[in-house]
């Protein structure tokens, strides 16, 4: 099992737009080989100290059975026309590919 957080930060004008094309997208990944989870999350407002609260920040929380899946899933057709809707929303983007320890 491959693990993904994919943590973006969207410009605070697009927000609403990008989780609604992102949502749009779901469908798709679901469908896909070796897909088990794909969702989108936002931050819950917390008095926890360790929180670590990004502005428009938007974490996607994947599950793939194989990394090979995974690879597959960044080159299909679908995330690359979504890739091309939302480039010009994202400002800052990192990713943490993990397995189960």
């Amino acid at each position: 099992m491959i693990h993904v957080i994919a943590s973006l930060q969207i410009k605070e004008q697009y927000l609403a737009e990008f989780i609604d094309i992102f949502k749009a997208n779901i469908p798709n990944v679901l469908r896909e080989k070796g897909c088990v989870e794909y969702v989108p999350t936002i931050d819950v407002p917390t008095d926890l100290p360790p929180q670590e609260r990004v502005r428009n920040g938007v974490t996607i929380v994947e599950k793939w059975e194989t990394l090979e899946d995974l690879l597959t899933h960044i080159k299909a057709p679908h995330m690359l026309a979504y890739a091309e809707k939302v480039k010009d929303m994202v400002e800052k983007k990192s990713l943490k590919i993990l397995a189960p320890a």
